[in-house]
């Protein structure tokens, strides 16, 4: 045995978060030679954690490139989906159609397709730029002519779309299998790191029911949660989106079989529907917040931090009035022949944002072996088969310069509120619609509607829920 893997072979490693970053993290210590009983995961929930957005029914594939970074990760993430036997069951290549309409719209699409094909890493052999109605019809026939008039679209032979729980639950399956370590409910849900008697070098992890798990290096990878959790400094700010499941016949089901994902940067987006007929709809818009005074550890006093409720803990909770109607919107132009058919399961989705939508994956500046993996600012999921891998990375001294850049400890750098998005995100305190709480008879009816059943949570992948 080397000495290298001696070293791992004995290093106690601490995830906080059984999502999507947590989750690939574990599976990339164990593909890289830590002890299984070494390893150990948190969370509220039992892994997929139902506080995780990657929780969910499904999340888009797609190769969309800003910087270097962006390219080395969906790269990477694209092979692994297409050639891992932990993830290639759950990528449904069924092609990606980026459309638009507005003049700023179609200038933002011919920019996207020409960083696409100049990138030198083969994406003009998949990616299409479609200049008509009948272009984009010849790839999504399903269309309503009528609906997409004055639409120039990216067509995107290489995406599609993944089914989320499912994809987490199979790394689930081989960290339980190898014998990783878990703690749920209150021996899961993080209250403090602990040091050594130096004060900053992080020696573990205290839980809220008074658990204390001493590790040598502890990772926070609790997504929405984590400016909750600890002062990041305005770094990351949480926000919800929305979203609406709809029931297809067999008959509907089968003529939507292997279309692709098809977005829209002003209306939203819509999904092929899984294998019981369930189709997703989102809409598109910068988020909402849930501002409360709050003290982060770390934090001096109290201050406003935008805080998530979980709808796993909240489970009548449902959507602003104003997204049902512009979910509505987007069932009127995507799937107008379905703008009557009911929809059920509609939630919020917690993520949490950046200013410039780049990862926040860095050592903590205060405390030595306490690492942050957060910041996924709506475009993690399609990483979990190799963002764990560049975590690891960073554990063991080894993450390349260009990634360490790009995820670095930035406080003060940029507005996270309104990040790389049209507008700043809104408040929910100033929304009506979405929070239910002390209604039951009034309400009771449409409640039961919209709850899952134990069934349907399984055909859903899991229900909504929120990013860790």
């Amino acid at each position: 045995m080397s000495p290298s893997t001696s070293k791992k072979d004995t290093k106690v490693v601490v995830v906080g978060g059984a999502g999507t970053i947590g989750s690939s993290t574990a599976l990339h210590l164990l593909r890289n030679g830590y002890t299984p009983s070494n390893i150990t995961v948190l969370d509220t929930y039992e892994i997929p954690s139902a506080q995780s957005a990657g929780n969910d029914l499904n999340k888009i594939m797609g190769i969309r490139l800003r910087n270097p970074a962006d390219i080395q990760l969906s790269m990477e993430a694209r092979d692994m989906w297409l050639n891992d036997e932990v993830f290639k069951p759950y990528f449904h290549n069924t092609g990606r159609l980026d459309c638009g309409h507005t003049p700023e719209e179609i200038e933002g699409l011919k920019k996207a397709y020409e960083t696409s094909i100049n990138a030198g890493v083969g994406l003009e052999k998949t990616a299409e730029w479609l200049d008509s109605e009948d272009e984009i019809l010849k790839k999504m026939p399903l269309l309503d002519r009528e609906q997409i008039k004055g639409w120039k679209a990216v067509w995107s032979s290489d995406g599609g779309w993944l089914a989320a729980a499912k994809a987490i639950n199979s790394i689930a399956e081989v960290l339980k299998k190898e014998g990783v370590k878990f703690g749920f409910g209150g021996a899961g849900s993080f209250k403090a790191p602990l040091f050594a008697a130096d004060g900053t070098t992080c020696n573990g992890v205290e839980t809220v029911d008074g658990t204390k798990y001493y590790a040598d290096k502890v990772v926070l990878a609790a997504g929405a949660w984590s400016p909750t959790l600890v002062d990041l400094e305005e770094q990351c700010i949480s926000k919800a989106w929305v979203y609406a499941h709809m029931q297809l016949t067999p008959e509907e089901a089968a003529e939507f079989k292997d279309t692709p994902v098809v977005y829209n940067g002003d209306l939203g987006f819509f999904f092929e529907p899984n294998e019981y007929g369930i189709i997703k709809v989102c809409d598109e818009f910068p988020g909402f917040t849930r501002f409360k005074q709050h003290q982060p550890y770390g934090a001096s006093a109290p201050k406003k931090v935008s805080v998530p409720r979980s709808h796993a803990k909240h489970p009548t909770d449902t959507i602003p009035l104003e997204s049902e109607a512009s979910i509505g919107r987007a069932v009127d132009a995507f799937l107008p022949r379905f703008k009557d058919k009911k929809r059920f399961n509609q939630a919020l989705c917690w993520c949490t944002d950046t200013a410039d939508a780049n990862l926040l994956i860095c050592e903590h500046p205060k405390w030595k072996n306490f690492i942050l993996a957060t910041g996924d600012s709506g475009h993690s999921f399609k990483l979990l088969p190799n963002i764990g891998k560049h975590v690891v990375e960073l554990i063991e001294g080894t993450l390349s310069e260009e990634l360490k850049e790009s995820w670095k400890w930035r406080p003060g750098s940029g507005d996270a509120l309104k990040s790389r998005r049209a507008a700043a995100a809104r408040d929910l305190a100033d929304l009506p619609g979405w929070n239910h709480d002390g209604e039951t008879d009034s309400i009771a009816a449409s409640i039961d509607q919209l709850k899952l059943s134990e069934e349907e949570t399984a055909r859903t992948g899991g229900g909504p829920a929120v990013e860790i």
